[in-house]
């Protein structure tokens, strides 16, 4: 058994691991930024409702 080209192979797939958990980490920011920014946009527009409530309650399609 070769014990170099096991050794590399081991190194190889610890580093592929490292990469993978690293890019799952930032796609993980990135949806947590982007879930919060939906809720701000949420909060914005319960905001508007509760000041007008008629806005946007009315379609006019006859125009």
């Amino acid at each position: 058994m070769d014990i170099a080209g096991v050794s590399m192979a081991l190194s190889q797939a610890k580093i592929n691991n490292d990469v993978g958990v690293a890019v799952l980490g930032k796609a993980m920011d990135t949806n947590e930024s982007l879930g919060d920014g939906l809720v701000k946009m949420l909060e914005k527009a319960d905001m508007e409702r509760s000041v007008n409530p008629k806005v946007g309650s009315n379609i006019d399609l006859y125009a």
